[in-house]
């Protein structure tokens, strides 16, 4: 058998199998040697042979004469990526789903994956990948045997996920929301909708079936107008109003515990707390009303919401010490956008743990186009509605919005990287502390996020 047909079928036939990081390679493993900024990933074939890569795929002719019966040079590799995923997803006999939105997709997907696995075998993308490499890569590591095949499907410019869904070809598709994100390429929210909107759209993707969409702002609602234009058999919204198939019907404030009512087609659940978490709660809306669509027992969800941790980056809790101080850091530092703000705002003052500082840590959001410096003054002025402890501020856009606060009700102070960040915290925490970080990625507190961990 040629080297050709003994690395496709082996990718085709496993699971889990491909990698692109030869940090990453197990034994029985297939390393993806790609061009990088600095260097081709050729220059690590031989590491990945050595910890026992069963075969290496390239685009690049190597010197070395070793292991040629190991090694798969292809002319392209995206034309090498794109051949093999149409065929393994031809292949696939379960269901899929493709994830989409401005924001929450790898959250949704996690807990999706999470539930379903615990009567399913289910195959998902791993990490944030949701970019063209992401999804490829994503559907050749599928496990031809799963029930369910979970994808995000991500864009930061137009034409981007008519692309990605018609390889995916998921016949149920999500979208968490429509909010201010890379609005540098998208300039407005209603061409985000737009281009989120491609997910369903027939002419891409011939498999669609169904749709489960929020359905609360102006460009949400357009969603569900086209969805209805395109003729999607079933369109199944959530929301905040009764109107919605999925909505929170009542949430109370009790003693010890927050109690919500939610309602999914009309049944009633409750789910209890311990703080206020609406906006994982509504997480938890598209998950239920994903497994009644597919009339899948939601005891198996409920039983399990306790068990159910936030994935790093996005609101996993931390507990550390800073000599004697006890931290509680809260880490949102994945990704940020004006509405994950205001949720995560919202979400440290609802957090009650006596003698604990709550200490609020923003960076900039990136990407927001000519309407950043507005966004970012808006965040502040948020931040006023509520009286935190200390309010820390790294970015300049931050730095620019807090000077046109003539007085403010909060203790802002402004510092300028990561390391003054750390240094600050070491020497002027005197107090249990509960600190929340959130941020867009490669900003001043994404980085002292990191640091601050390590």
């Amino acid at each position: 058998m040629k080297i050709k047909d003994k690395v496709e079928n082996y990718i085709l036939n496993k699971s889990n199998k491909l990698k692109i990081n030869s940090n990453d390679i197990c034994k029985g493993d297939v390393f993806l040697a790609l061009k990088g900024n600095n260097c081709h990933g050729n220059k690590y074939i031989n590491q990945s042979l050595k910890k026992g890569a069963k075969y290496c795929v390239t685009n690049k002719k190597i010197q070395n004469k070793k292991n040629l019966d190991k090694i798969y040079y292809v002319k392209d590799t995206v034309i090498f990526l794109k051949g093999l995923a149409i065929k393994k997803r031809n292949s696939f006999k379960g269901k899929v789903i493709g994830i989409t939105g401005s924001a929450g997709k790898t959250t949704l997907k996690t807990s999706l994956s999470f539930f379903m696995k615990k009567k399913y075998n289910v195959s998902f993308s791993h990490k944030s990948y949701n970019n063209f490499l992401g999804v490829m890569l994503s559907i050749l590591n599928m496990d031809l045997k799963s029930n369910f095949a979970i994808f995000e499907l991500g864009t930061n410019n137009f034409g981007e996920i008519s692309n990605l869904v018609q390889y995916v070809k998921p016949s149920i598709t999500i979208i968490t929301n429509i909010q201010p994100t890379h609005l540098e390429n998208f300039k407005t929210k209603k061409n985000i909708a737009i281009e989120k909107s491609d997910i369903f759209n027939p002419k891409y993707n011939c498999n669609i079936d169904s749709i489960i969409l929020s359905n609360d702002t102006k460009e949400e609602k357009k969603l569900v107008k086209i969805a209805k234009k395109y003729k999607v058999k079933n369109i199944i919204k959530v929301g905040d109003e009764k109107i919605n198939n999925s909505y929170i019907n009542k949430i109370t404030n009790c003693k010890n515990y927050y109690l919500y009512e939610l309602m999914i087609n009309k049944k009633k659940y409750l789910i209890k707390t311990k703080i206020f978490e609406k906006h994982r709660i509504r997480n938890l809306l598209f998950c239920m009303s994903l497994f009644d669509k597919y009339k899948i027992n939601k005891k198996i969800l409920l039983n399990n919401i306790e068990k159910l941790k936030p994935v790093e980056g996005r609101g996993s809790l931390i507990k550390k010490k800073l000599g004697k101080i006890k931290i509680n850091f809260i880490d949102e530092t994945y990704n940020a956008n004006p509405s994950t703000m205001k949720q995560s705002i919202i979400y440290l003052n609802s957090i009650k743990l006596i003698d604990y500082n709550k200490i609020l840590i923003l960076g900039n959001m990136n990407e927001l186009g000519k309407e950043s410096m507005k966004y970012h003054l808006e965040i502040i002025k948020f931040v006023e509605n509520y009286k935190f402890d200390l309010v820390i501020l790294c970015g300049k856009l931050l730095e620019l919005a807090i000077c046109k606060i003539k007085k403010p009700k909060n203790n802002f102070i402004i510092l300028k990287n990561e390391d003054d960040l750390l240094k600050y915290l070491k020497r002027h925490l005197h107090k249990n502390a509960i600190l929340l970080a959130k941020c867009s990625n490669n900003t001043i507190v994404n980085k002292f996020g990191r640091k601050f961990l390590n």
